[in-house]
């Protein structure tokens, strides 16, 4: 599998050929510089999980849809085929399982977020739902300045649309399966 700032330097390219955008105009949508877009399309830079949120957000596709390859009708995913987006200085990192794609209106992934880990989620696209199910530690989720903590066992759905913050308030590694939708 190609790594994922390669997918996303093709994957970008493609998208704003297909719309007949400059970087100009995808720098005004999404308030990613257009010097830090070029960078990622020629694949010299390896953007950090916000910007590309940040793109995804300002262009309204999926985060995915920025990083994924086309896939087989059948596919079998390890860990070891998927590289690794990380946030927080590596504390928070994001496996993209299955990639969104317009058939099928959702994403899902696997989080690992280590003691004290933190991220700090800008919103998704308007009537984006996060469904979450804790595996292992314990997860505190902040959604319209109210907190959520879950451990093992325990899952949330959300409205993601706007701020949330994901944490882990305990001291071991906790793990997730997250499930994104976005509505037609």
């Amino acid at each position: 599998m190609e790594n994922i700032s390669s997918v996303l330097a093709e994957n970008l390219k493609n998208l704003r050929a297909s719309k007949k955008w400059s970087l100009d105009k995808v720098a005004d949508l999404t308030g990613v510089s257009k010097t830090m877009l070029g960078q990622i399309e020629r694949g010299e830079s390896n953007p950090t999980l916000n910007t590309v949120w940040k793109i995804a957000n300002g262009l309204k596709i999926s985060f995915t849809e920025l990083i994924h390859q086309p896939q087989p009708d059948t596919v079998v995913v390890t860990k070891n085929d998927i590289s690794a987006m990380q946030e927080d200085h590596g504390k928070y990192r994001v496996y993209p399982y299955f990639p969104f794609e317009e058939k099928r209106r959702f994403e899902v992934y696997t989080v690992e977020i280590d003691g004290g880990g933190y991220l700090s989620a800008d919103p998704h696209g308007e009537g984006t739902e996060e469904f979450i199910t804790v595996f292992d530690g314990k997860l505190t989720i902040r959604v319209n300045n109210e907190e959520f903590t879950l451990k093992a066992g325990e899952s949330i759905k959300f409205k993601a649309d706007r701020d949330h913050v994901y944490h882990n308030s305990g001291q071991t590694l906790t793990r997730l399966s997250m499930v994104i939708y976005y509505p037609a």
